[in-house]
């Protein structure tokens, strides 16, 4: 059954995590472990880990997933489908849809909400913190393997690390580079400063990468599948495409 909704409904996540998935088509065989109903982060990191497929790995994600929900996380229902839900995710701020970040979950991993409380579609309240505070956050995950896609403590790739760091601190910036760049004061090169951000696009492209920034040229940041996430100076590669300097707006300065 494929039902678009006439009146968008409220939800939230009731899961650990869940993934934001391109459409409901795209999961492989390896992705069950996060397609049930319980879904298992862990085993589902391990399995893809040790799949003797390229294509069944992390690094078979690219363009099946964007994105992760955590617990509590609110969505807007738009679509329902087979047991899937087409969804926003007022969190998580997106070009393409003022609503949220657009994509499909799992229907049993979201439960009915209520709209009108207030909290439905702002973070938590936090106390007042500095770049620095956001960089120490993000700074726990040094070590943490790469997953495309991934926003949550245990899985992240270079903007979901931003997204969740300022997160933690009760400050929304858009989940992705290219949004986070639009959505940051711009800082000319030489004046950065702890906590701002360096973006990188290859000469003609988006935005493909997101770091922050921890000293003159160095940065903490989740390189990509097959790495971890890592504080170092910015690689000859890295400086040939740096493009941007942002600074996070809603910080304490």
């Amino acid at each position: 059954m494929h039902e678009s909704l006439t009146t968008p409904r409220a939800g939230r996540v009731v899961v650990p995590v869940t993934v934001l998935w391109r459409s409901p088509d795209v999961p492989r065989g390896v992705d069950a472990t996060m397609l049930a109903d319980a879904p298992d982060q862990a085993r589902w990191l391990a399995e893809m880990d040790a799949a003797a497929d390229r294509a069944d790995s992390r690094w078979g994600l690219d363009e099946r997933i964007d994105s992760q929900l955590v617990d509590g996380e609110p969505v807007i229902v738009l679509e329902e489908q087979q047991g899937w839900l087409r969804v926003a995710a007022p969190w998580q701020p997106h070009h393409a849809d003022a609503r949220g970040y657009p994509g499909w979950v799992r229907a049993a991993h979201v439960r009915t909400a209520d709209p009108s409380d207030p909290s439905f579609d702002r973070l938590p309240p936090c106390a007042p913190a500095t770049p620095a505070d956001v960089v120490e956050t993000a700074r726990q995950h040094v070590g943490l393997p790469y997953l495309w896609g991934g926003v949550s403590p245990t899985a992240l790739d270079c903007s979901g690390l931003v997204h969740l760091a300022c997160r933690a601190h009760g400050v929304v910036v858009p989940r992705d580079g290219g949004d986070q760049s639009d959505a940051s004061d711009p800082v000319h090169a030489g004046s950065e400063q702890v906590g701002d951000l360096y973006f990188f696009a290859h000469p003609g492209q988006l935005i493909h990468h997101v770091g922050f920034v921890t000293g003159p040229g160095r940065m903490l940041h989740a390189p990509g599948t097959g790495t971890t996430v890592v504080d170092e100076p910015l690689p000859r590669d890295r400086q040939e495409t740096l493009v941007a300097i942002g600074r996070i707006r809603g910080l304490s300065r």
